[in-house]
């Protein structure tokens, strides 16, 4: 029995690590390309508008198209996620009250705190772990996941980034976002129920999967393209990386045992317990945030996902 359940848990950190590797590989490319002469600083900025105006909105159709009828048969699901999105966003204020943080580093938590890596991460996780019956509940997740980002996220950011209170600028602000605009899109054919062509299909989905690799590309340029820096200045970003993987996620689940609901939360745990996603990471360079704290959060709550992940699949099985 104990070797059985050794050799299990071993699979499930190789399955781990083996989803995780050839993210940092693209991240580690785009490091030494920038240490080419062929490189240029205007990529990033040109590689982050593709992914933002074309390459996510394609990324966010394609996943929409292949929920079919999940999205009223997993309401529970969605509930209980789209609450723990919301305490993590506002729970950013305490944070930045306790520790005395800027408000340009509130307007970045705000932002990453309960965004992890629910598609590119999550969905080959938990597709591999729990087989492909879990894949429409996976994409219904990241379809709550980039509608309160894209929503409340933003409208709490453009807020605190105005010197006035601007209703119509920030109403501008949400109705101009390429994301926001897709995510409203996707949910209008799927409560429509609106045939898309195949052709169309397949070539939103080609561009949705080039997106994964521009953005991990320009984030290794960025990375490469600005000083490491020394240890204790990465000392914020383990804390906030633990505190997305391990501490947010344990609060998540406690509240539903407590709370007596029967419904599986497996699902909802994982993805919450997902390190960083590039979405935030892209915003924060849109928005002019702190993207250098992004990216290393990005980068190393990536990395210790490879131990974390596992451990939660052992926790929740």
């Amino acid at each position: 029995m104990f070797v059985r359940i050794y050799n299990s848990d071993m699979q499930n950190y190789w399955l781990s690590f083996t989803t995780v590797a050839p993210l940092f590989l693209v991240i580690l490319i785009g490091v030494i390309f920038s240490k080419t002469k062929s490189f240029k600083k205007e990529w990033i900025a040109v590689l982050n508008d593709y992914a933002l105006w074309i390459g996510f909105p394609a990324l966010i159709l394609s996943a929409m198209f292949k929920l079919s009828g999940a999205l009223s048969t997993h309401l529970e699901l969605a509930g209980w996620s789209s609450g723990y999105i919301i305490c993590s966003m506002l729970l950013s204020f305490p944070i930045a009250r306790i520790f005395k943080l800027k408000k340009r580093m509130l307007q970045t938590i705000i932002l990453m705190i309960s965004f992890g890596n629910v598609t590119y991460l999550g969905l080959p996780v938990l597709q591999n772990a729990y087989g492909e019956g879990i894949v429409p509940e996976v994409i219904l997740l990241s379809a709550v996941y980039l509608f309160w980002l894209f929503t409340l996220g933003i409208i709490l950011v453009e807020i605190l980034g105005s010197k006035q209170l601007n209703l119509l600028r920030i109403l501008k602000s949400l109705a101009t976002n390429p994301l926001l605009i897709t995510v409203f899109i996707g949910l209008f054919i799927l409560i429509l129920k609106i045939e898309v062509h195949q052709i169309l299909k397949e070539s939103i989905n080609l561009v949705g999967n080039s997106v994964t690799a521009v953005v991990l590309f320009s984030l290794g340029l960025f990375l490469g393209s600005h000083p490491i820096g020394k240890f204790k200045e990465w000392l914020p970003a383990l804390a906030f990386s633990m505190l997305i993987l391990a501490i947010l996620p344990f609060l998540f689940k406690t509240v539903i045992n407590i709370s007596g609901s029967e419904f599986s939360y497996r699902i909802s745990i994982m993805e919450a317990a997902m390190p960083l996603g590039l979405t935030p990471y892209v915003l924060a360079v849109k928005y002019n945030l702190e993207s250098v704290f992004a990216s290393k959060v990005l980068v190393l709550s990536t990395l210790l996902s490879v131990f974390t992940l596992p451990l939660w699949m052992i926790i929740i099985r």
